[in-house]
């Protein structure tokens, strides 16, 4: 099978046209939000970028609810922007949408050992504690972190 330019498959087939017309805007959308965006917020354009138009409206989606907050600010200035390039846009609307959703599991602190000098501290510490709950609390972490 012959190796085929990616825009003449992409122009091949009506469905796929309207894909690529459709990716083209929002790519010019996106980079006009770069383009428009302050300086001093040059880290609000990478946590944030342009989501989709709905019945006019332009969603936003920002990474965090700080980024969304100094968008918010933006708007008024960034609409006329967005109206050049796209005309029916007649609003812009901040959503926020983090990127991964999926958080690592940390270690389950009671899985961990200690070393055996400091096991040997933690048991000192409570044969000398005098209150009865410090004493049991001591010796409960002491048996938990030992191997």
């Amino acid at each position: 099978m012959p190796l085929t330019d990616i825009q003449h498959l992409l122009s091949g087939s009506a469905e796929l046209k309207s894909v690529r017309a459709k990716a083209g805007k929002q790519a010019a959308l996106q980079k006009a939000f770069v383009d428009h965006t302050p300086v001093e917020f040059a880290d609000l354009s990478k946590a944030t970028r342009v989501g989709y138009i709905k019945a006019g409206t332009l969603f936003l989606l920002a990474e965090h609810a700080s980024a969304a907050a100094k968008l918010r600010q933006l708007l008024p200035r960034l609409l006329p922007v967005f109206r050049k390039l796209e005309p029916e846009v007649t609003g812009i609307r901040v959503v926020v949408q983090v990127k991964d959703r999926t958080q690592k599991a940390t270690a389950d602190p009671s899985k961990k050992t200690l070393p055996s000098d400091s096991i040997e501290n933690f048991k000192n510490l409570a044969q000398a504690v005098k209150d009865q709950n410090l004493k049991s609390a001591i010796t409960n972490l002491v048996l938990r972190r030992t191997k």
